[in-house]
């Protein structure tokens, strides 16, 4: 009798959650095409295996994965894309003209971004990424805030062409160069109605932030994301950590997921995973690393060391990339695989307990 009357309590409740996961929004999955760096695939190969494996998003990383920037080749990536259901989002690099990254091949930062904003909006993209620099440029005599306002500068400049297009620019905090407050604060400076963020769950490790400080922050401006997973640990010097494929990590991606459909669900869930790089090591118990972030704060360090305490290191074979040696051809089909088997499997795990 009793074990009848707590299931007739407990179904109700069983149905409510039922009916609380059916109503969430689900979120649009597909990968950036960097996580197939090896494979030299262009756009149509890329929407070929999206569609393959029931991605109904595609952000293409950079200008040079088409095969050709000719208005008729843009049309017809834009038509498969759409016959195949696939949103698209728009990439490019870095816009600062002060970063250590920016590469200056006959056109300004400006110019630059015009001709990636046609090329976005030719495939119909909704968004384009692009970044300010890394690390190192936080190192610079006048800090991290001389190139912050030289981004401000070149997103004002583009911000009519944007509009025009239809384009959102998304910046991302990239390797190590904006914590999430600051990424926030040049997109509000650049204007809201042009700019936005692509929210990359990866980089704010570098920062010594939390990943999902990073989406608390930036959620509400993110237009696009990058999502990958991260192995950390503890380190004399501070940690160490490395990607990996999604659910070999430390990070608790469903909670990731979970502030995605209540900040930003319209943001597709793009995988850019990148394993094959050893452990890095993130000395924040040196004075040195605090140079670089002189107005970080200490609440959000406190859930970062929380968070670095919690994991563990990666227990797995690896392929490296970018070391002596790897030119060889069984070497390089060796992580060719891995990137490819990577993304299908981080695919599968997303789909499964993610969208």
């Amino acid at each position: 009798m009793e074990l009848r009357r707590r299931t007739l309590f407990l179904a109700p409740l069983a149905a409510f959650a039922s009916r609380l996961r059916a109503a969430a929004p689900r979120l649009r999955l597909g990968y950036d095409t960097y996580s197939l760096r090896a494979w030299g695939m262009k756009a149509m190969e890329h929407l070929e295996f999206a569609a393959r494996h029931g991605c109904n998003a595609l952000q293409i990383s950079s200008l040079g994965d088409f095969e050709s920037l000719d208005e008729a080749h843009l049309a017809r990536v834009r038509a498969r894309a759409e016959e195949l259901g696939i949103a698209l989002d728009a990439g490019t690099g870095c816009i600062c003209p002060s970063a250590r990254a920016w590469r200056d091949r006959g056109e300004s930062p400006e110019q630059h971004l015009r001709r990636a904003l046609r090329v976005a909006k030719a495939i119909g993209a909704r968004t384009l990424r692009c970044y300010l620099g890394d690390f190192e440029d936080r190192l610079h005599p006048d800090g991290i805030g001389f190139h912050m306002e030289n981004t401000v500068r070149v997103l004002r400049a583009v911000r009519e062409a944007a509009l025009e297009a239809g384009v959102k620019i998304a910046l991302e905090n990239h390797s190590g160069d904006l914590q999430a407050w600051e990424c926030l604060e040049i997109v509000k400076e650049a204007g809201t109605d042009a700019v936005g963020a692509c929210l990359d769950t990866g980089n704010p490790i570098w920062c010594a932030e939390h990943p999902e400080v990073t989406l608390e922050v930036l959620g509400p401006v993110a237009v696009t994301t990058h999502v990958r997973d991260t192995a950390i640990f503890p380190h004399p010097r501070g940690c160490a950590a490395h990607w990996t494929a999604l659910g070999d990590g430390s990070i608790d991606l469903v909670r990731l997921a979970e502030l995605q459909k209540q900040l930003c669900p319209q943001a597709a869930l793009h995988l850019e995973i990148i394993t094959g790089r050893p452990p890095r090591i993130v000395p924040f118990y040196e004075d040195s690393f605090w140079k670089a972030f002189p107005k970080a704060r200490a609440a959000e360090l406190a859930r970062f060391v929380a968070l670095v305490r919690q994991g563990s290191p990666l227990m797995k074979p690896m392929v490296i990339e970018d070391v002596p040696g790897m030119d060889v051809p069984e070497y390089r089909a060796a992580l060719k695989k891995q990137q490819w088997l990577d993304l299908e499997r981080s695919l599968a795990y997303a789909r499964e307990r993610m969208i």
